[in-house]
């Protein structure tokens, strides 16, 4: 399971970095599962929206699995909204959800997914400062949950249950006994009940 995480300028740091932490510990446990951040067009530094600079030496390429984040969604010219409007990530995350990737999206990493067309008439949640911009898009919002699993599009609400997503996916992958284990690590308190793995 290869995981990318897209980071641009503006994302939310602990959207991005609670998953990656997550799936970095969980690939300690289980072969060939890897967990890394990458860039959208191309490789070099990235400022979250917390003011972190990163250096990121990969691009989004054809993952397994890949997560979007998102913070700034109503900051026009940053962070999701920017890359909405760009347009540039939600066209490759729409391509690789086309090839049969696994789509994630943490808080309102949800917009990109819209905009990419990937929400409508499905079941998503995101942010609840977003929540009404999700509906209106064409999204099925489910409001009162912190994970919606749709099958092959997964959506965290607020910025924490990215921590909680993370540990569905790799309970769902492989299995309940490593994310429990993972959770153990990270002293992390669950704030979701974990599916059976496949």
């Amino acid at each position: 399971m290869r995981i990318e995480i897209v980071v641009f300028d503006g994302f939310d740091d602990l959207d991005a970095l609670g998953p990656h932490e997550v799936f970095s510990h969980a690939s300690t446990r289980l072969d060939g599962w890897s967990s890394t951040l990458v860039a959208v067009d191309a490789p070099g530094t990235v400022t979250s929206a917390h003011g972190m600079v990163l250096t990121v030496s990969e691009v989004l390429g054809e993952p397994d699995l890949v997560v979007v984040p998102g913070g700034g969604w109503f900051v026009p010219g940053s962070g999701a909204r920017a890359q909405a409007d760009r347009g540039v990530l939600p066209r490759r995350v729409k391509e690789l959800a086309d090839s049969g990737t696994l789509v994630a999206s943490v808080c309102t990493g949800a917009m990109i997914l819209a905009t990419a067309g990937l929400t409508t008439g499905r079941p998503a949640v995101t942010h609840p400062s977003a929540m009404d911009a999700l509906e209106e898009s064409g999204a099925i919002v489910r409001r009162d949950a912190r994970v919606v699993d749709d099958g092959d599009l997964v959506t965290g609400g607020g910025v924490t249950s990215g921590i909680d997503l993370a540990f569905h996916l790799v309970a769902r992958e492989a299995d309940p006994e490593t994310a429990h284990a993972v959770a153990a690590h990270m002293v992390y308190p669950l704030q979701v009940e974990l599916p059976v793995s496949r």
